[in-house]
């Protein structure tokens, strides 16, 4: 299971992978290397709501409330408050973050995908809310849309394309011209 976590400002990825007798997690800090973890089944204990476990000789007791992204956790006597983001969570934030054409000049992927379908060209000028490009990520369709009146200068990917996280889509022109309403 793979998700990310926001605390105090920091980024984290958390990787977790369980087998028979214990779980596997991988912590990454934003911009440090991954730092990898066993947790033993054998002293690991769940009772109501809470769970507690023994690691590196230190005994934890975790409780966590919390609802969409964000949750509240106490361990070893102080709150934490977290957000977590699974897949579903990651992708939708992250075609955000690569859509937002208010003030970039360009549309980018915030994730690994392929190019479904491809609704524009250079020179149209396409109206707030239309479709622009169709991407499938983790197995879903995502439609991205214009969040402003935008004139295309260059669509730098063809459909059926599978391009990488970060990658430009679309170019924009900084200024509408010819513009018909």
């Amino acid at each position: 299971m793979y998700f990310e976590a926001k605390m105090n400002g920091k980024n984290y990825k958390v990787d977790v992978h369980e087998d028979r007798h214990t779980w596997k997690v991988s912590l990454q800090l934003e911009g440090q290397s991954w730092v990898h973890h066993d947790i033993s089944k054998n002293d690991y204990r769940s009772a109501e709501e809470y769970i507690s476990f023994l690691f590196n000789g230190r005994s934890y007791l975790i409780d966590v409330v919390g609802q969409d992204t964000d949750y509240t956790v106490y361990t070893r006597n102080s709150f934490r408050t977290i957000q977590i983001f699974n897949d579903e969570m990651l992708l939708h934030a992250s075609l955000k973050k690569g859509g937002g054409m208010g003030i970039d000049s360009q549309l980018k992927t915030g994730m690994p995908g392929q190019n479904i379908e491809i609704f524009v060209k250079p020179g149209d000028i396409i109206k707030e809310g239309r479709p622009l490009i169709i991407m499938e990520a983790m197995k879903m369709e995502n439609e991205m849309r214009a969040a402003t009146d935008v004139q295309i200068k260059e669509v730098c990917v063809k459909q059926g394309d599978s391009v990488e996280s970060g990658a430009i889509l679309i170019k924009f022109e900084k200024e509408i011209t010819n513009y018909i309403k």
